[in-house]
């Protein structure tokens, strides 16, 4: 069952369930999805609706510190309910140990020893990690290998 039909599955539960904010969240999200297939004439595959899901992960931890800074506790509250159930469909996420591992492997795939190969590491880590892990934070992490 692909991802997409995951989201239509929960949306059904949620609806039965009389969940608003579950419910609101996923047709959100599948809204997203069918816009960016709109946008751009094509169906999404698994990979590229996880892109989106993780996109909107991180628009709601950006707009939930925005709450926090302006003292909107209530409008946090709401972003980090959200992020709860969109983590709910992606997957597991990586370890510390996994993640330096796929670094290993790839500076060793591509060759990398200096910054100029970061995106040949990145090229080929972005596939395997999508939805997995922060891509910022890996990014740091391929910076402090290499340098």
């Amino acid at each position: 069952m692909s991802l997409t039909d995951t989201l239509k599955e929960a949306q059904k539960d949620a609806m039965r369930a009389k969940d608003k904010l579950r419910l609101g969240t996923i047709r959100m999200a599948l809204a997203a999805i069918k816009q960016r297939e709109i946008d751009e004439r094509v169906t999404l595959d698994d990979t590229q609706v996880l892109v989106v899901l993780t996109k909107m992960v991180k628009q709601r931890k950006d707009a939930a510190q925005q709450f926090d800074d302006a003292n909107r506790v209530d409008l946090a509250d709401n972003e980090r309910a959200e992020i709860e159930i969109l983590e709910t469909f992606l997957p597991q996420p990586l370890t510390a140990e996994e993640l330096s591992a796929l670094i290993d492997e790839a500076m060793a795939a591509t060759g990398a020893a200096t910054m100029q190969d970061m995106g040949k590491v990145m090229g080929f880590l972005k596939p395997k990690v999508q939805g997995r892990t922060d891509m910022g934070a890996l990014s740091g992490q391929i910076k402090a290998k290499l340098g």
